[in-house]
């Protein structure tokens, strides 16, 4: 955390302007952009302060939309994404329009419903080479994506795995209706044990279970 210096107050907290809403280290923000038709920052307040005429700053770390880093916004990259970087700052407390909340990728995922003010962050982003923290995550389907939550996916009852309805070529109505989803590959297999051992088909057993769609 960065040392006050000479002339400065650490602050406890801030209440944002015409609200309630208390502001303290640690807590995610929304803060004013320097145009007005562009979605507000995000960031991390790291510390608080005051000068002698009572000018508060803030301390930020701030989080990068996927648009905004070197490589751009990709497939898998869902509409609530943020990235936290290494790109430190120091700002007008009186930019800060709101509070919201960034959850951990896990803890996104298990949400009922996502509100305005829920984001999500699976990776840190280092600004000046574009580089990734972790470089690598688990993927999934035929196309081997990343997980994008936005998304409808179906499970095979079969291998347990995770795939996009069109990559499978269903439509997102197909897989909501379908009762029974067994993926190729399994259903291969379990045709070549049908055929030495006079089982019973694969779809006769099985279950469909859509991952949650998150608006």
């Amino acid at each position: 955390m960065a040392k006050t210096r000479p002339g400065k107050r650490d602050l406890d907290s801030y209440t944002i302007r015409r609200t309630n809403k208390v502001v303290r280290a640690g807590d995610c923000v929304l803060m004013r952009p320097s145009e007005g038709d562009t979605a507000p920052y995000v960031a991390r307040v790291e510390k608080l302060e005051a000068d002698n005429r009572n000018n508060i700053k803030v301390h930020v770390r701030w989080y990068y939309r996927p648009e905004e880093s070197l490589g751009g916004r990709r497939q898998f990259h869902g509409a609530k994404e943020l990235f936290l970087s290494d790109h430190y700052d120091v700002q007008s407390a009186h930019t800060i329009d709101g509070k919201c909340i960034v959850h951990s990728f896990k803890n996104y995922t298990k949400l009922e419903n996502v509100g305005p003010e829920d984001y999500y962050c699976r990776f840190e982003y280092k600004a000046a080479t574009g580089a990734f923290v972790p470089d690598r995550v688990a993927v999934y389907c035929k196309c081997e994506m990343p997980y994008n939550p936005d998304d409808l996916m179906v499970q095979c009852e079969e291998c347990k795995d995770w795939y996009h309805p069109a990559c499978v070529g269903l439509t997102g109505e197909q897989a909501k209706q379908i009762d029974d989803f067994v993926c190729s590959e399994c259903s291969s297999e379990d045709l070549k044990k049908s055929h030495n051992t006079y089982a019973a088909s694969p779809l006769s057993n099985g279950k469909v279970e859509p991952k949650r769609q998150k608006r």
